[in-house]
């Protein structure tokens, strides 16, 4: 093993936690090790007056600390899971996925109030399609706002009030030490969160023996068993930032039970699918449901969703 090693990391306030949480734990299992950090700018960072939809979805967040991992620039790489694309290059493998903070999405309120209850034409603030249509589903009188920026200015945009409502994921908001802003929890029964939202993706090069022990300690089983499920969707699904796509996986009674969406963007059509699979078959079983959902009326969303892009 090596005696040092460089952590890739976007450089914001999140990221940072996220990456030096992951640097203690590496060193509370390798004392000797020394593990310094690289802040590595995306063009996620250098956008954000614009809808990711409009800019290139999730890749954005990761093209360019990949290109570092590529170049040896640094050993390994800290992401959220939910910005990973179903696809990594060529060369990279995720090599470890620590266990989940919270995965779902919540609701900050200007005055407390729940999804359920506000008055029609309440202004929610929401970078993402996936929610703007899941939030449309169940309140076609909700007016959805873009919102872009990190968790402290949507806080702040909040309490300006130029929204009623945001969403945010609850895993960023609990890790910063702001759970006491959350009004409520938007469970898998109301919302379906994104692939991978609340768990870290470790990206590392394919084969480094250098880490190899590292990433062993690092992953979580039950976790990482749940995302495969999950990103065995979105790559059947070839799903992205641009189109509202989810997908959840839990484990109960030693098997694990994935929970899919796609919606239209108005929110008006949306199909729901679940599957229970054997925890051996998990991936084979998250590209059957995605193949449930698109024949269910899924690809006819998707393929109405490419018309509207042209």
């Amino acid at each position: 093993m090596k005696k040092k090693i460089c952590i890739g990391t976007r450089g914001s306030k999140l990221a940072l936690w996220q990456t030096n949480f992951i640097k203690s734990k590496i060193k509370c299992l390798f004392s000797d090790l020394n593990v310094d950090l690289k802040i590595i700018k995306t063009m996620g960072d250098k956008i954000t007056d614009r809808p990711l939809a409009m800019v290139g979805g999730k890749g954005l967040f990761v093209k360019e600390i990949e290109t570092a991992l590529l170049n040896k620039e640094i050993d390994l790489a800290v992401h959220s899971m939910k910005d990973m694309p179903g696809e990594l290059p060529e060369g990279l493998v995720i090599g470890a996925i620590p266990e989940r903070e919270n995965p779902f999405d919540v609701l900050i309120s200007k005055d407390n109030s729940l999804l359920a209850d506000y008055k029609k034409g309440a202004k929610i603030g929401t970078s993402s399609l996936r929610r703007a249509s899941q939030i449309k589903y169940i309140r076609p009188d909700a007016e959805i706002e873009s919102i872009r920026g990190n968790i402290d200015t949507r806080i702040q945009k909040l309490k300006a009030g130029d929204y009623d409502a945001i969403v945010l994921a609850a895993a960023g908001l609990r890790r910063l030490g702001q759970g006491k802003q959350i009004t409520e929890y938007l469970d898998e029964t109301i919302m379906i969160p994104a692939v991978g939202q609340g768990a870290l993706c470790i990206e590392t090069r394919e084969n480094d023996g250098d880490i190899a022990e590292i990433m062993e300690k690092l992953d979580h089983y039950d976790t990482r068993i749940c995302v495969t499920g999950e990103r065995a969707f979105l790559k059947q699904i070839e799903g992205s930032c641009h189109i509202p796509v989810a997908c959840f996986g839990k484990i109960q009674n030693n098997k694990v039970l994935l929970t899919a969406v796609v919606a239209s963007v108005d929110g008006k059509a949306l199909i729901k699918e679940q599957i229970i699979s054997p925890i051996n078959k998990v991936e084979h079983s998250g590209q059957v449901l995605a193949d449930q959902v698109l024949e269910k009326g899924g690809r006819k969303i998707l393929e109405q969703l490419n018309l509207n892009d042209r």
